[in-house]
């Protein structure tokens, strides 16, 4: 269960940076934009796997309309994206007003073709330990488009701990980076779960390259033993890294959680 959503979430989760972004990206290897038959064999397989979140964002360049097409008539999956960021020429805008979260949000609502979103997560520019009140408008305009219907959850990606505890207060899921080569954000994975809000990881393979020999058993191990973590989200293109890191993620759960 993803915190107090209401949703049963699979332990991993599919990133989709490269169905629509190959620059300003950090990854160990070149990425390339697949094809459309490429994306679609790419959820074919995920789906096949039990994965059934899906991450996106309008900074992810096309990647939302891609997946407004290949999803069409497709309710397999739970679809999370995000607000905030615009990526454009090669480089990030960032803008948390209230007025430009809601336009963010319905016109993800309609690059996605659905009625609901199920989650939408405010993509942190970095700089919320420094101004604590920074999503304050983007999260009032939040929680007004979640009692209005347009979307079910609301949270944000974030990178401090500081920033984390201070979403807590109201998100329902926290997005934040925790891998063996970023540990110190555990203290406040745990703290926001018992809040009740849902976590979700990112980088857990810090962007490739703890994947050591392509085998990512260790790096998932290490994240997914952390009870208080409900889905770690990882983007690929290719299908026998997805088979991988379904097999590595499946032997971590079944090592158990951490006492």
């Amino acid at each position: 269960m993803l915190g107090r959503t209401g949703f049963s979430v699979s332990v991993l989760g599919l990133g989709t940076t490269k169905f629509g972004r190959d620059q300003g990206v950090k990854y160990a290897t070149p990425a390339r934009i697949p094809t459309d038959e490429q994306c679609a064999a790419l959820l074919d397989r995920a789906a096949q796997r039990g994965l059934n979140l899906i991450d996106t964002a309008p900074a992810y360049g096309i990647a939302e309309e891609r997946l407004g097409r290949l999803l069409a008539g497709r309710t397999e999956f739970l679809v999370f994206t995000k607000s905030g960021e615009e990526f454009e020429q090669g480089r990030s805008t960032f803008d948390f007003s209230f007025d430009a979260t809601d336009r963010s949000v319905r016109r993800s609502r309609d690059r996605l073709g659905r009625d609901c979103l199920d989650a939408v997560l405010l993509h942190s520019d970095g700089e919320e330990e420094s101004r604590p009140a920074a999503f304050a408008d983007a999260a009032r305009s939040l929680r007004t488009l979640r009692e209005a219907g347009v979307v079910r959850a609301i949270g944000a990606s974030i990178k401090t701990e500081a920033g984390a505890m201070a979403a807590a207060l109201w998100a329902d899921v926290l997005m934040v980076e925790f891998s063996l080569s970023r540990r110190e954000m555990r203290e406040a994975i745990v703290r926001v779960a018992e809040r009740g809000v849902g976590v979700l990881v990112k980088k857990a393979l810090a962007s490739g390259r703890l994947a050591s020999g392509n085998d990512p058993a260790a790096a998932f191990s290490f994240v997914l033993r952390e009870p208080a973590v409900s889905t770690v989200l990882v983007g690929t293109t290719d299908l026998t890294h997805l088979d991988l890191n379904c097999d590595a993620a499946a032997s971590a759960v079944r090592e158990g959680p951490t006492a």
